[in-house]
């Protein structure tokens, strides 16, 4: 076998020893934390005579259980460390001879290599019984999950007794034995720890036994709380059935038979009008003639991107073709001023453009029949809309028939409501108000009052003034409008749709108002 470095220095001082006894010399080296190799040498240079050596011949003779050697001593190389005596002998060449111990202290290889195969299986057990501990956690999960559901559907169950049925404790019940088939299973498959799957168990057991007690409560009262719920529910019905019979009805279409409006609807969007959302300013409703009321057809007047200048209009003889942009009839007129247009009798009424003049359009010829200057009117953006240029004259109409809203000099900004023939223009009677029209957003008329609107926010407008033709009188009101957009650029009312059609910012809304009951 080959000797380590450590046994080459064991074997080195013991030769030396030797020699040193053979010499009559006795040293002890000191040793260092380096030691230097010795090479192989033979003594025949500078060996000692044979009278130096012991006359006995006898072989020192040493057992060697592991691992022996034979170590030739040079007299020049000296290993720095001191050993045991030992004696040894020369043979016939001269060259000094003995036998030595040597410990088993190499390196253990065959210990580490067993060592690491050992390590190479445990790592892939505890691998293996990791995946099956991650298997049982998400199936641990999964059930914890359908408790939990069982749990909420009994709580239910148990404030409020009327809503299940036998079927209900039915489905339960297989739910459960569901469960606890795969606890089982999961007890037999799990060897590791097997707490949570315990209380698991016990919970599902208890489940079984409340849903087996919520069944006999079930077959004992529920049936007579049915009765009596029923019974309510008629008594319900009952009730609001009189008070339906003794809720004043709504006014029928066309008819001023109510005590003015009281609250306006959430807006419903109707459509986006047919040039884009680029021009935002505008106006839109439905031909209203008391000789047909219900047939009027739909129009659509987007100013040109200025705000100013009303060139073309569309007409859509349903809602349907409206909404979807079909059959449209498009027609462009010279020229038209501001988005106080309205349509009524088959004729549309304008301001003409850069002027004081009122214009009638015959919708079915696209030609202006009519124009007749309106005395003392303000125009040109002399007293126009909050936030809407160029709506000097705001035509209106109503179950009364035409009208226009406008301010003059001679009022100082102040509204003016005129009544016209819309025949032949000429104004019927004329009222003058004390609200500045500059500070309102729009106006409409309904059954003979003019009804103003302001700001409140970006998505809130306030029905906040009113003056009625019929009494002369004024008033304060507070009904909140919901809007799109921040601007409304025109509002007409439909007698009977009894709906407010507004521009707002290009979109086409609609709004429903409730009015207050005559009082019986």
């Amino acid at each position: 076998m080959k000797l380590g470095f450590p046994g080459l220095l064991v074997l080195l001082g013991l030769l030396h020893s030797a020699v040193m006894r053979v010499w009559g010399v006795t040293t002890t080296f000191p040793s260092f934390p380096t030691p230097t190799p010795f090479p192989t040498s033979d003594f025949s240079s500078s060996s000692p005579p044979d009278s130096a050596w012991p006359t006995s011949s006898s072989k020192s003779q040493v057992r060697r259980p592991q691992n022996l050697g034979t170590a030739f001593y040079s007299p020049g190389k000296v290993n720095h460390m001191s050993f045991s005596n030992f004696t040894g002998n020369r043979d016939d060449r001269g060259v000094c001879q003995c036998s030595v111990i040597l410990p088993d202290n190499t390196f253990p290889v065959v210990r580490v290599e067993r060592l690491e195969i050992t390590a190479q299986t445990i790592s892939k057990k505890f691998e293996k019984e990791l995946s099956k501990v991650k298997e049982y956690v998400q199936l641990i999960s999964v059930y914890e999950e359908k408790l939990l559901n069982l749990t909420v559907r009994v709580s239910i169950m148990e404030k409020d007794s009327i809503s299940y049925t036998e079927l209900d404790f039915e489905l339960i019940k297989m739910e459960v034995k569901e469960m606890e088939k795969l606890i089982k299973q999961l007890k037999v498959g799990f060897t590791g720890s097997t707490v949570i799957i315990d209380q698991l168990e016990v919970e599902i057991r208890n489940m079984t036994l409340l849903v087996e007690q919520l069944e006999t409560l079930d077959k004992n009262n529920v049936l007579a709380i049915r009765r009596e719920i029923l019974a309510l529910k008629k008594r319900l019905k009952e009730c609001e059935a009189s008070k339906v019979e003794s809720a004043p009805l709504p006014p029928a279409p066309g008819s001023c038979a109510h005590g003015g409006v009281v609250n306006i609807s959430k807006p419903a969007v109707v459509q986006l009008n047919w040039l884009g959302f680029s021009y935002k300013y505008g106006a839109w409703g439905r031909d209203y003639s008391p000789q047909s009321p219900g047939n009027g057809l739909y129009w659509v007047a987007p100013l040109d991107t200025d705000g100013r200048t009303l060139r073309y209009y569309r007409l859509y003889n349903t809602k349907d073709d409206l909404l979807l942009y079909t059959n449209a009839q498009t027609n462009q007129i010279y020229y038209g001023q501001g988005s106080g247009t309205v349509v009524y009798k088959n004729n549309m009424y304008v301001n003409w453009y850069n002027s004081q003049n009122m214009a009638k359009i015959n919708l079915t010829t696209n030609n202006v029949d009519l124009t007749q200057t309106l005395p003392n009117a303000a125009y040109n953006n002399r007293f126009s809309y909050a936030n809407v240029g160029w709506q000097d004259m705001d035509f209106a109409m109503d179950e009364n028939g035409l009208w226009v809203i406008y301010a003059t000099e001679a009022s100082t900004g102040n509204i003016v409501i005129s009544k016209l023939n819309d025949s032949t223009l000429a104004v019927l009677n004329t009222w003058h108000t004390k609200q500045y029209k500059p500070s309102v957003t729009n106006t409409f008329m309904v059954c003979g009052v003019l009804y103003a609107t302001r700001t409140l926010s970006t998505r809130l407008e306030e029905i906040f003034y009113s003056y009625d033709t019929n009494t002369g009188k004024e008033g304060k009101l507070s009904i909140v409008m919901q809007k799109m957009q921040e601007n409304v650029q025109s509002i007409n009312y439909h007698p009977f749709e009894q709906k407010l059609f507004v521009y707002n910012d290009g979109y086409l809304m609609n709004y429903d108002l409730v009015f207050r009951p005559l009082p019986q």
